[in-house]
């Protein structure tokens, strides 16, 4: 059975869910600015101080990159929950207020026992954590680790001379006892393994995207009705 919405109190009640949906998504949005200024802040003094002097190190510019990573967990987890109110104030934008912008009456019809309903009645997440870190790996923080990796390699290539030798270039990327080689090839598995997380979980966005897409997809189909 299709549920219909004639009533002021009715109508009213889906008004102000819809607001609150609205709401926490724009919190929770928010907070996932926040995680990222404070990586591209964080990310700036760290080269302020590698390019302060000549003889300063791009060690900060090696720790500014772990840093940067548990933003980029704490902001994973932020947009999981940014997903789930997302998705709600979504579909109930497509089976509310368009049918009523239609002038086709305020309804549901999508929703007899599934979507918006079961997910009011067991709350769930939407997308893996995976998922959601490399959403915002490729939205925002593989920019980051970009600008990281060009200003580290820059500070090695110019300071405190221009670099003429393989072996220059590995004595000054060496960090205390460790070597320059093992600190170089410790930082291309950091990158290669952020790019490969990056196209792995695309793939799986995609396939996780199948399910939302058709509830959306029916909702729309519902009202063209």
């Amino acid at each position: 059975m299709v549920p219909d919405f004639e009533g002021s109190k009715e109508i009213g009640a889906i008004a102000h869910l819809y607001r609150a949906e609205v709401y926490r998504s724009t919190a929770w949005r928010q907070r996932l600015d926040i995680t990222t200024n404070w990586a591209v802040v964080t990310t700036g003094i760290a080269l302020s101080i590698a390019y302060s002097s000549a003889d300063a190190s791009p060690l900060p510019l090696v720790l500014v990159g772990l840093l940067v990573v548990v933003f980029l967990v704490f902001e994973a987890r932020r947009y999981r929950y940014f997903n789930v109110w997302r998705f709600r104030a979504r579909v109930l934008e497509l089976a509310i207020f368009v049918p009523m912008l239609r002038g086709d009456g305020a309804h549901i019809p999508q929703d007899n026992g599934q979507a918006l309903s079961d997910d009011y009645e067991k709350p769930q997440f939407r997308i893996s954590f995976w998922t959601a870190i490399g959403r915002r790996l490729r939205r925002n923080y593989s920019w980051i680790f970009g600008i990281q990796l060009v200003a580290y390699l820059g500070k090695l290539f110019i300071h405190p001379t221009d670099l003429t030798t393989w072996s220059e270039f590995t004595s000054r990327a060496a960090i205390g006892p460790l070597p320059g080689e093992s600190v170089l090839l410790g930082g291309l598995v950091f990158h290669l393994g952020w790019i490969l997380v990056a196209v792995i979980t695309r793939r799986q966005d995609r396939r996780n995207k199948k399910p939302v897409a058709s509830v959306l997809e029916q909702a729309d189909k519902n009202i063209g009705e």
